[in-house]
């Protein structure tokens, strides 16, 4: 009886958890839910799922301290991907373990400053902690690791994992502070549902495979993954609002600030009425402040060219955002303003409004009816 080669066991993927804090590993204290150390590692080695044979090899590192993620800063977006670059040779794919306020902005950053970085990288979190009877936070980071088991060879870049949809990082924000379907990706569809299946949609994959990777000056590509360091630049984020005074936001540009995120009504605008907002504007700009338009709405677009309000924030030197989060515009300025050598304040204008890590829809990639409404909105045909 003829007997059939046995293929060799292929090896399990080793995957790394990265634990900066959050919910999920939390204990409650008088004091309210607190991370504590060691405490994560306790709970999931008591629990049998993360054992099984289908779940991939996994080594928890946890940080020192943890955090609750509203105490990240841009220099723990640092930590963590010095980590992970400090670490790549020895995995096949990364989990970031992290808290969910503020895992949209830390989920753009490493976006941007992960360089040659081709290996996924997946962040999760929780509502509940762990160490709840009912909590979402063993099923997300079992998904994490499921998925990583079966497709780490083909999901490059940053996602969002959680309530069982993969989202790009950088497209990704919070929109639920209850529920455990937390996170939402308002401008960009959702990278994979995981249910009975896993069902991804490989062209909107982040990183090399989208086809959506701009150079930009003073980084070269091709080499060995490393980290594009943080130089602290000072960055703002201001809300339009009914109302608001020129010099409130004339306080917020001044020195020492470098960049900032403006969050304007529908899309792209802010009153005009006042000469003295856009002069404020104005005089900022000429100094080198880069100033990116976002829309304060959830889906959308943010081109000042559409409205007269909108072009008056051009006329003052403000870029359109599109349709960037505020998270991802935010972490982009931080990254742009840190190259070195350092971009001309043009240049990093110009970068804020381009796309360079499938963080935003350049408008020439729109539909045709979409572009038809905007021209006969603006009244150009």
């Amino acid at each position: 009886m003829a007997t059939r080669d046995r293929l060799p066991a292929r090896p399990r993927p080793r995957i790394l958890l990265a634990y900066t804090g959050g919910t999920i590993g939390m204990r409650h204290t008088a004091d309210g839910y607190r991370p504590r150390r060691g405490h994560l590692a306790k709970l999931v080695a008591a629990i049998d799922r993360f054992r099984r044979p289908d779940v991939p090899e996994f080594e928890i590192d946890e940080f020192d301290p943890l955090l609750d993620s509203s105490n990240m800063t841009p220099a723990d977006w640092l930590r963590i991907a010095r980590t992970l670059v400090a670490r790549h040779d020895e995995f096949d794919g990364f989990v970031v373990i992290h808290g969910t306020d503020t895992m949209a902005y830390t989920a753009s950053a490493l976006s941007f400053i992960l360089h040659d970085f081709a290996k996924p990288v997946l962040l999760t979190g929780s509502m509940i902690p762990l160490e709840e009877t009912r909590n979402d936070g063993q099923e997300n980071l079992l998904t994490a690791l499921a998925l990583l088991g079966r497709h780490h060879r083909r999901l490059p870049g940053v996602h969002v994992l959680f309530g069982n949809r993969l989202l790009r990082g950088n497209r990704a924000t919070k929109v639920d502070a209850d529920g455990f379907a937390g996170f939402a990706s308002p401008n960009l569809p959702a990278v994979g549902s995981i249910g009975i299946d896993y069902e991804i949609d490989w062209g909107l994959v982040a990183g090399e495979a989208a086809g959506e990777r701009t150079d930009v000056p003073g980084l070269a590509g091709g080499g060995a993954p490393r980290v594009v360091e943080l130089r602290e630049p000072t960055v703002a984020a201001f809300r339009i609002f009914p109302g608001m005074k020129a010099a409130y936001a004339a306080t917020v540009l001044a020195p020492p600030v470098e960049g900032l995120v403006l969050e304007c009504f529908g899309s792209g605008n802010a009153p005009n009425r006042d000469p003295a907002l856009l002069d404020a504007l104005a005089a900022a700009t000429a100094r080198g402040v880069a100033i990116v338009a976002v829309t304060q709405a959830l889906r959308g677009s943010a081109d000042l060219s559409l409205y007269a309000t909108g072009r008056s924030l051009l006329a003052a030197g403000v870029v359109s955002g599109y349709d960037m989060t505020a998270e991802a515009a935010l972490a982009k300025l931080f990254f742009l303003l840190s190259i070195e050598p350092r971009l001309p304040p043009e240049t990093v204008r110009v970068l804020a409004g381009r796309n360079l890590r499938g963080e935003l829809t350049p408008p020439e990639h729109t539909s045709d009816a979409r572009r038809r409404a905007r021209r006969k909105v603006a009244g150009l045909g």
